[in-house]
C-alpha cells in the first residue's frame, strides 16, 4: 500500500506507522529502513516507528507486566492448549492508537471531538475479504484499498512488489512467535545462528510461564514452548518434509507461488499485522492467562 500510494496509483497518504515489538528479524528492520529510503522519503511520506516496549525482555522480566504470547502449553495431565494472546494488542494496536492521537492532537486521555478521526488503511487482500471489520475506536476508520480499490489477491501483490524491485519482502512476526511454521523455524536457524540462538534460548526461559507470575508463586500449571509439537525448540521436529512442502518443490504454481496448505509447515499465512492477526484462529484450548494454566 504504501508503494502504491507513493507512486500515485492510490491516493497519497498523510503517514505510515510500524509497531514495533523490539524483537522483529533483522531482515524486518532492514527492508523497513529500505522502505524509508526508496519509497517513502522521495514522496514525503514519514515512516512513524511506535513501540510498547521490547516484548521478548518484557516476558523475561520479574518486575515487567507481560502481555502474554499465544504459548503452546503441556498441562501436567497430558492436555495440550495455548495461553491467550494479548501481544497484538498490547505491542501492535495500543502504540499505533496512541500515535494516532497525538497526530489527531488529542492524546490520551484528552477527548476527541465528535467527526474528528483519521482514515486507516489495513493490508487485507481479497483471498481474506472476511476479515476486514471496522475500527473499535471512532476516531479511526477503516480502509482496506488492497480490496476496494485495486481488487488484489496476495498473488497480486507478490507480483507487483516483485515488478517494484521487492520480491524480497520479508513475513512481520516476532522471531519468536508461537505461530511460526517449521519453514519459518528452518529459515531463522539456518540463515542465522545468533537469531536462532536466542529464540531457543527464549523456548528455554518460559518453560514455566512468564517470569513475573513465576516469581509472585504463580507457576504455570504445566509447560510452555513456542513449536506446536510441545517440546524444546532445540529438539522440535523443524526438518520433517511433508506432503504439502513435497508437492511445492516438485512444482511451483504459475505465477511462482507455492501451494501453503500446510500450516504445520508453513505456519499461518500473514505475518503480524495488528488488524489481521491470524492468532485469532487459535489452534486447541486457550488458556485464561498465561501465568496460570489449568
Amino acid at each position: 500500500m504504501l508503494a502504491l500510494s507513493a507512486e500515485g496509483t492510490l491516493p497519497r497518504v498523510d503517514y505510515a506507522i510500524f509497531a514495533d515489538t523490539g524483537w522483529e528479524p533483522k531482515a524486518v528492520y532492514d527492508h523497513l529502513d529500505r522502505l524509508e529510503k526508496e519509497i517513502a522519503g522521495p514522496a514525503g511520506i514519514p515512516i512513524f516507528r511506535v513501540s510498547s516496549g521490547n516484548i521478548r525482555n518484557d516476558a523475561l522480566d520479574p518486575d515487567h507486566r507481560f502481555a502474554s504470547m499465544p504459548l503452546h502449553i503441556l498441562n501436567k495431565d497430558g492436555r495440550a492448549g495455548m495461553t491467550r494472546r494479548q501481544c497484538t494488542g498490547e505491542y501492535k494496536i495500543k502504540p499505533i492508537k496512541k500515535k494516532v492521537r497525538e497526530l489527531l492532537g488529542y492524546p490520551y486521555p484528552t477527548r476527541i471531538p465528535k467527526g474528528v478521526f483519521v482514515e486507516q488503511w489495513v493490508g487485507i487482500s481479497t483471498d481474506e475479504f472476511h476479515r476486514a471489520k471496522d475500527s473499535d475506536v471512532k476516531y479511526m476508520r477503516n480502509r482496506h484499498p488492497l480490496i476496494t480499490d485495486m481488487n488484489w489477491s496476495r498473488s497480486d501483490c507478490v507480483r507487483y512488489l516483485t515488478s517494484r524491485g521487492l520480491a524480497d519482502t520479508p513475513k512481520s512476526s516476532c522471531l519468536g512467535c508461537p505461530f511460526h511454521g517449521n519453514a519459518q523455524w528452518r529459515h531463522i536457524r539456518n540463515t542465522s545462528p545468533s537469531e536462532w540462538t536466542d529464540v531457543v534460548e527464549f523456548d528455554a526461559a518460559i518453560r514455566q510461564g512468564n517470569a513475573r507470575a513465576t516469581a509472585s508463586g504463580n507457576q504455570l500449571l504445566g509447560q510452555a514452548f513456542l513449536h506446536r509439537s510441545r517440546v524444546p525448540l532445540s529438539d522440535a521436529p523443524i526438518d520433517h518434509v511433508t506432503a504439502a512442502e513435497w508437492a511445492a518443490r516438485q512444482q511451483q504454481l504459475g505465477d511462482g507461488e507455492t501451494p501453503d496448505t500446510d500450516e504445520a509447515e508453513h505456519g499461518v499465512a500473514d505475518g503480524c499485522s495488528p488488524w489481521a492477526c491470524r492468532g485469532d484462529a487459535e489452534l486447541g484450548p486457550v488458556q485464561g492467562d498465561f501465568g496460570l494454566a489449568s
